[in-house]
């Protein structure tokens, strides 16, 4: 069962192979949400500060009665965060807003602002946030650190001066939107992709080439999706807080054939509807 398989970090950190995203996940839902999801298994919750739920999703992991060491709670500092004295301060912030006494993994959520996205040079103040996670690694109170939404010059940019190669990187990544030569960049450094937003936000749910394929399989499109970005080696975080479809998310045993990857990591298909005004979708 996907929920029971994981990976291995660089540093030998395991990861849940399928975890909850809860990005829109109200703060004062985002417990119920959590608690349900680690009761039909899941073990992998994927939170950020600029979400606005960490609090709940805190509690929701400190609601459970699973070990604390069994779950893996990922959060992202934010955007906007590019010097070191505000990355440590936002760091013990959030350590304090979820109520926990480590994080799993810790990410700078893009290497620009979200009002400057893919826009001016904040390599400096990369580095500085990288050596702030860096610190809390080394201290213990993150057991693994890493970015999202880096580009390859971004990456560099860490690479060139750190100590600790990033763990992970977070992406965009679904049906219709595979950044192949990315994926195969951070694979060649050790460094695991995660995909965000596998179900294109569910604006890939009414693509007919989808649909038709789901069918053949005799599967929905969320689950042919969430499969497809499995198959492709990286974490998939598809985001609900509806129970039934945390279920339906995770009967993923079968097999998508060679064939039918080559197509769904040819598609394009980037139409994001009404939440294309979010930088992540825009790409601007």
């Amino acid at each position: 069962m996907i929920l029971h398989e994981t990976y291995t970090l660089s540093n030998d950190v395991r990861i849940p192979k399928l975890g909850l995203g809860t990005w829109f996940i109200d703060d004062d839902k985002a417990a119920d949400a959590v608690r349900a999801a680690v009761a039909l298994g899941y073990r992998n919750i994927d939170t950020a500060q600029a979400y606005g739920n960490e609090r709940g999703v805190g509690e929701g992991v400190r609601g459970t009665d699973i070990a604390r060491d069994e779950l893996f709670v990922s959060t992202k500092l934010a955007a906007e965060i590019k010097d070191y004295d505000r990355a440590v301060a936002a760091i013990e912030a959030s350590l304090a807003t979820l109520g926990l006494d480590h994080i799993d993994l810790m990410l700078i959520h893009s290497p620009q602002p979200w009002a400057d996205f893919r826009g001016g040079d904040y390599a400096e103040g990369n580095r500085e946030a990288w050596r702030a996670l860096e610190n809390a690694y080394q201290a213990g109170k993150l057991r693994s650190i890493g970015v999202s939404n880096f580009e390859q010059p971004d990456l560099d940019n860490i690479l060139s001066t750190c100590t600790i190669t990033p763990h992970v990187n977070q992406l965009l990544v679904h049906a219709g939107n595979t950044p192949t030569d990315l994926i195969t960049y951070c694979e060649d450094r050790n460094i695991l992709v995660e995909a965000y937003s596998p179900i294109a936000h569910g604006q890939i749910l009414d693509n007919p080439d989808i649909r038709s394929m789901a069918a053949r399989y005799q599967v929905t499109v969320p689950q042919l999706c969430i499969r497809y970005t499995l198959q492709l080696g990286t974490v998939s975080l598809p985001k609900t807080a509806t129970p039934e479809h945390m279920r339906s998310n995770a009967q993923v045993d079968f097999e998508i054939t060679e064939d039918d990857m080559n197509v769904l990591r040819n598609l394009r298909a980037r139409d994001y509807g009404e939440h294309s005004v979010f930088p992540v979708y825009s790409g601007e």
